[in-house]
Formats: structure tokens, C-alpha cells, sequence
């Protein structure tokens, strides 16, 4: 059977790969995108039996560029967030894979692509919204991934001072240095832990334990200084209220 991958994260694209090739050797991957339109191209061009779709790539999204699939592709979202679900599945997929995906969530993928009879799409539906409505909430991001040249980064999230967002990107701040992600700020702050993580700016999520002061001006506004960077961080009114004294 020919696959495509179409990941924006190439680590996580590879990765993907690897775990494919060790798990289904005779799987052959004919193609490996990082963007939506690229995927929609390649799906229109390529004789694919199986696409892994990313939910959320730049250009145009994975449900968006599955329209283009063949009608005997068999269709596999992967994403991070599970607000995608029921829409994956309104696009006919065979799967939906939460990341991060362990070996064994994988396997039962895998084993589902290769039955001759595809399962049908209601059904794998019903049990995802049943699956949705019982979850236990997930526990909050402990590990970020910032690539840094040809290197992947490894920064522990308690680590961070603070987090702006920056054009489409969001700047990581730790005391060593300032990294790129290209998760936007919004997306990010659903998967922190609100009680370390305060949102003081529309576009600034700080460290609650790095917080060395909060200065008010002659006009109310709150500034902050931290513990272990040289910035000020400016306070907007909708969260003045966190540094108002009781």
C-alpha cells in the first residue's frame, strides 16, 4: 500500500516515518509534506492508498486538503487537539490519532488500515464522542520543541520566564536565551497549566514563579519585573485585577 505523510513539523514527520517503517515494513511512503496545499497536490497527483494528515498546516488545513483525497484513499488525522474529532470524521476518516501517539495507538491504526473492510465511519464516530465526553482532561505540556538551526530544542516548560506572541510565532523566553515556536499563543495556553501559566496580555503569558514585582504607574497600569530576566512586562487592564491587593 503507498502512504503520504503530511506533517508541518519535520521532526514530528520523521518521526512518524521511522515508527511506520518499524511497524509496517511493507507500508511504502511515496511522499512527505509539511503544508496544506503541498498536501492537496500530492493527494490529487499520487496513486495513495493511505494519507496521515495533519489537522493544522500552514496554507490549507488537513480537513480541508482531505476533500482532494481519492475516493479509495483511506483517510488518518493526526492532530493535537481533539475539537477537530467530530469533523475528522464528517470527512469519512478510517482514524484520528491524538498526539502525542504511543506504539500501541499506532498499531490498533494500522491494524484498522489493513482490514479489507473499512469500518464504518458512524460507528468509529460514535465511539469517538463517547471517548470526548468521558476524557479526563490532559495533563498539562511539561516539554516544548523549538528547532534551532538544524537542531531540535528541548525546553522544559517550568523552565519558561514567559511566552509573547510574535507575528504568527510565539516567543519562548527562558534565562539562557529567547526560542521561536510556531504554535500561535492561543493554541499554546490550552495545553499550560493555568495555575504556573498567567495570561497578563493578550499577547503575554508570564511565569507566575519568576514574578519579582508588579509596579503601578500614576495612571493604574501594572508593570512586572522578573526574577530572572531584564524585561518589564506590561500589564493590560482586562488583567490588572490578578495584582490588586485584597
Amino acid at each position: 500500500m503507498r502512504a503520504l505523510i503530511a506533517e508541518d513539523e519535520t521532526h514530528l514527520a520523521d518521526d512518524l516515518v521511522r515508527r511506520l517503517a518499524r511497524l509496517w515494513p511493507e507500508l511504502n511512503i511515496v511522499g512527505v509534506v509539511q503544508d496544506g496545499l503541498a498536501a492537496r497536490q500530492a493527494l490529487i497527483e499520487l496513486a495513495t492508498d493511505i494519507a496521515f494528515l495533519d489537522i493544522r498546516m500552514p496554507g490549507l488545513s488537513g480537513l480541508d486538503a482531505a476533500k482532494s483525497a481519492p475516493p479509495a484513499c483511506r483517510v488518518v488525522f493526526v492532530t493535537a487537539h481533539d475539537e477537530h474529532a467530530v469533523a475528522a470524521f464528517e470527512q469519512a476518516a478510517a482514524d484520528y490519532l491524538l498526539k502525542p501517539v504511543s506504539d500501541a495507538r499506532l498499531e490498533k491504526c494500522i491494524t484498522r488500515l489493513q482490514q479489507a473492510t473499512p469500518p464504518q465511519t458512524d460507528a468509529l464516530l460514535a465511539q469517538l464522542q463517547n471517548l470526548l465526553g468521558t476524557a479526563a482532561k490532559p495533563e498539562p505540556l511539561r516539554w516544548l520543541r523549538a528547532q534551532v538551526g538544524q537542531d531540535i530544542r528541548l525546553i522544559a516548560v517550568a523552565d519558561v520566564c514567559f511566552f509573547q506572541a510574535t507575528d504568527k510565532y510565539t516567543s519562548v523566553v527562558t534565562r539562557d536565551g529567547e526560542f521561536l515556536l510556531r504554535t500561535p499563543l492561543k493554541e499554546l495556553a490550552a495545553q499550560l497549566d493555568p495555575e504556573l501559566f498567567w495570561q497578563i496580555h493578550r499577547g503575554t503569558l508570564v511565569n507566575a514563579q519568576q514574578i519579582k514585582a508588579a509596579r503601578r504607574d500614576l495612571l493604574g497600569r501594572f508593570a512586572l519585573t522578573l526574577r530572572d530576566r531584564p524585561e518589564t512586562l506590561a500589564v493590560s487592564r482586562s488583567y490588572a485585577h490578578l495584582f490588586r491587593q485584597m
